[in-house]
């Protein structure tokens, strides 16, 4: 089972969010994941297209996702939605704002919607909001996972429950995914 996270880091906070919901798509058996990081370089959408499951990531910026994120959108007209080379993937998303709440989950739904035009089965967090800063889903999201950074670097920031949250999320979509190809078959 192939689990792709698809992201763009800014300052490498969602970066290391990315990190963790792939050690959490990978805690559950027979599931595998690849990192895509969107830079300059050309996007593999081959790779993306074999795909199980693609998580997207990207920073919340001025209340939504980043140009980068955004432009990969634009760039998967082309590649992936009129061929429907990612017609009912799972898909789910993550996302990170220095902010607490940063408007980020505009930046969820944006996620959410492009995957539904994509013909994609999204999937949600089922962690109740966290009351502490130590409990999972502490920022209360249910579209996907959110953290917030403070204005230092990624080694410090975000905090350990929303990379937990996120490796959740990942988890989370390694056992739907493989719930759902378990159904193909």
């Amino acid at each position: 089972m192939k689990i792709a996270v698809l992201y763009h880091s800014g300052y490498g906070h969602t970066a290391k969010l990315a990190q963790f919901v792939a050690q959490g798509a990978e805690a559950v058996d027979g599931a595998k994941a690849e990192l895509f990081a969107l830079g300059d370089e050309a996007l593999d959408w081959d790779a993306l297209a074999a795909a199980d499951a693609i998580i997207f990531g990207s920073p919340t910026y001025n209340g939504s996702i980043s140009a980068r994120f955004k432009a990969m959108m634009e760039e998967s007209t082309r590649n992936a939605w009129i061929p429907k080379r990612w017609v009912n993937k799972i898909a789910a998303g993550f996302t990170n704002s220095g902010a607490m709440h940063g408007d980020k989950l505009n930046s969820l739904t944006t996620m959410a919607l492009f995957a539904a035009q994509q013909g994609m089965i999204w999937v949600g967090l089922d962690v109740f909001p966290g009351k502490t800063d130590e409990e999972l889903n502490r920022i209360g999201g249910w579209l996907g996972a959110m953290a917030q950074s403070d204005d230092a670097p990624a080694d410090i920031t975000p905090i350990q429950s929303d990379l937990d949250t996120a490796a959740y999320l990942g988890t989370r979509v390694a056992q739907i995914t493989a719930q759902f190809l378990r159904g193909q078959q």
